[in-house]
């Protein structure tokens, strides 16, 4: 662990303070080794005047919601000191309460939440007070022998903490311990199963004290343990990956990102004989449990059953510590172990499932170090339960909330780099989903903003072999597919049939009508293991009124409905729908180009206005339009349709 101390800022007023809280802040949560993911918490103590210019000491805590890697002072709840002095002298306090007094106790009613360990933050007499959850120290606390591993490394420089619920109990814990003691001879306090306290009366201090403190444990660690690296070979099996995310999302209700991770210290985990064990005993530590619940599911031979029996364990686990008056947590599990090929993390969206997956490359690193030191030993059932089911996250539960109507799902889209392809990546990522966009385009891979919630793939869907690599690496990444929107083509020159040029028949034919087969055919695997799967077909109004000089383009559009026709049939008895949709006129894509709106508006001898809505309603049908029809498609509204043949050409009169 090395210290990132590089500032030289002198603190001269309290708002100099406050930006060094913020500056170290930062150092910290960056460090994943101390900090994940909105773990950990740091303070500054300063001393202003309120309104009426009479002094006030506050504690500026480390807001809930916030994270240490990005705070700004915005994050730091200003909580009177002395209210919080005062808190620890009760005799007992429910987490409810806490949260209560202390929001009463701010000078800012527009701050965040403070920190659950905001009254220890209080009673420690120094300014600046650091808490990590330090992958190294947590480590050598979950051993059998823990307490006395951390007293040889550090002997008195560090109060040594046993366990105990985090928040009001641990405050009144460390108060009770330190009545009379000189903390001028302290430099930390370890927290056993749960992290590190640092302190100092100025920032560098508090800061390189905590790193001084790591880099002794991981130092420890280094000289008693070795973590062999096996060569392995790295198995992939992507339609198992999605059979098994389907298992996941039926017993959560609800579909799921699947992130799978095969590097090779990974696999080599998956693969230990003992892994069944040592995976299930418990994290590494209690805060995890709130994204990772206590254990992932082991996979074998059968996933499904493994995950339907990790769901029944999980509910009498419930049972087994509940007080009969908590709800309980969807029972799904948020990692997976599979032997061989890896590990996989669930989540309702790509960050959760990063999370997860960040959280569980800490968790089986200490796992392995613990077992070298003797052995890997998590905290109780009852402990880790008493976190997972903390009163403040029920509380979480009660305020409910909707999620966007494709969160968890994953839908790929062609043509995908413009127009009507792109305005449906864009509505689907809006509306929660995680979109594989695929064109020809290299500009594919960098034209969209998120790129974690959207990959970009160059694929040629004239190609086989394109088609399936693209598929296969969406499914790699994301972990499955539940939507495709298939829309790719292209409008060929205007050429009557007996002049056609039969490069430009067979071009049109193979674009606009045999890439979508070959695409449904390579997607279709994938689909049976879908969440709510649809599949949509963006066709053209040339199918139902065609129009001279478009043979190529109105056959190819004609053979294409009546291949979705045909999968509906086929697909039906899946839980697959297949729908079309008709477009006609849409202006706003990469074909019509000013010059061309222009030339065919003087060729009818009207106006460009006149030429875009010229239709029964006299609308303008734009790419979003065509996008929020799929997206209705895909959706609930259409959960009881297949087959079904839309227009979307504000009226058009050969049509009717």
């Amino acid at each position: 662990m090395k210290s990132l101390w590089n500032k030289t800022a002198k603190c001269e007023n309290d708002f100099d303070l406050l930006a060094l809280r913020v500056y170290t802040s930062r150092l910290l949560g960056i460090e994943p080794a101390l900090v994940l993911h909105g773990g950990g918490n740091t303070s500054v103590k300063a001393n202003t005047s309120n309104i009426f210019g009479e002094p006030e000491d506050l504690l500026y805590v480390k807001g809930s919601g916030w994270d240490l890697a990005s705070i700004e002072a915005a994050g730091f709840a200003p909580v009177k000191l002395d209210v919080l002095k005062k808190m620890v002298l009760l005799d007992q306090l429910s987490d409810t309460e806490m949260v209560r007094v202390q929001r009463a106790a701010m000078t800012d009613p527009n701050a965040p939440n403070p920190s659950v360990e905001a009254i220890l933050h209080a009673i420690i007499p120094f300014r600046y007070v650091d808490h990590t959850h330090a992958d190294a120290v947590v480590t050598i606390t979950n051993t059998e022998n823990g307490a006395e591993r951390i007293g040889q490394i550090y002997g008195k420089r560090v109060l040594i903490v046993p366990y105990v619920m985090p928040g009001f109990i641990l405050a009144k814990k460390i108060y009770e311990m330190t009545l009379g003691i000189d903390w001028a001879a302290l430099e930390g306090i370890v927290l056993m199963n749960h992290g590190v306290f640092t302190f100092g009366d100025d920032a560098k201090s508090s800061y390189e004290r905590m790193i001084q403190l790591v880099t002794e444990a991981e130092n420890y660690l280094e000289s008693q343990c070795v973590i062999t690296t096996r060569r392995t070979v790295v198995k992939e099996n992507l339609l198992e990956m999605a059979r098994i995310r389907k298992s996941v999302c039926d017993i959560k209700g609800a579909a799921m990102i699947a992130k799978l991770d095969n590097t090779i210290k990974s696999v080599n985990f998956s693969n230990r004989a003992d892994v069944a064990s040592i995976a299930t005993r418990g994290p590494l530590t209690p805060d995890h449990v709130i994204r990772t619940k206590s254990i992932p599911v082991i996979l074998g031979e059968n996933p499904e059953k493994d995950i339907a029996d990790y769901a029944k364990a999980y509910c009498e686990y419930f049972e087994r510590n509940t007080n009969g008056q908590l709800t309980r947590l969807n029972a799904a599990p948020c990692w997976a172990v599979w032997p061989g090929f890896g590990l996989i993390s669930f989540g309702r969206r790509v960050k959760e499932a990063t999370i997860v997956s960040d959280i569980k490359d800490h968790t089986i690193h200490g796992i392995q170090l613990a077992e070298e030191l003797g052995g890997w030993k998590a905290l109780p059932e009852s402990d880790i339960f008493d976190i997972e089911y903390w009163e403040l996250e029920q509380a979480k539960l009660r305020k409910g909330g909707h999620s966007p109507i494709f969160q968890g799902q994953i839908a790929l889209v062609t043509g995908a780099a413009s127009g009507i392809g792109r305005a449906c990546v864009e509505a689907l990522h809006a509306q929660g989903a995680a979109v594989v966009a695929l064109d020809l385009n290299p500009a594919i891979t960098t034209c969209f903003d998120d790129k974690k919630e959207i990959l970009g793939v160059v694929c040629d869907v004239t190609l086989d072999e394109s088609i399936q690599a693209a598929v296969e690496t969406g499914i790699r990444h994301f972990g499955g597919l539940d939507i495709l929107i298939s829309n790719a083509g292209n409008f060929p020159a205007s050429e009557k049939i007996a002049e056609m040029n039969p490069k430009n028949w067979d071009e049109s034919l193979v674009l606009n009508l045999t890439s979508h087969q070959r695409l449904l055919k390579a997607c279709t695997p994938y689909l049976t293991m879908g969440i709510d799967a649809a599949v949509i077909m963006i066709a053209s109004k040339n199918v139902p009124a065609p129009g001279p000089g478009a043979s190529a383009y109105s056959v190819a559009k004609a053979g294409q409905t009546q291949l979705a026709r045909v999968a509906a049939l086929e697909l039906g008895g899946l839980g697959i729908r297949v729908n079309v949709i008709h477009p006609n006129a849409v202006f706003d894509t990469a074909l019509w180009t000013n010059e061309v709106l222009e030339k065919r508006a003087k060729h009818y001898g009207i106006t460009v206005k006149d030429y875009k809505t010229n239709n029964i309603l006299k609308t303008e049908v734009t790419s979003k339009d065509v996008a929020a029809l799929a997206c209705a498609m895909a959706g609930p509204i259409f959960a009881k349709t297949t087959g079904a043949q839309v227009p979307i050409d504000g009226g058009n009169e050969r049509v009717l």
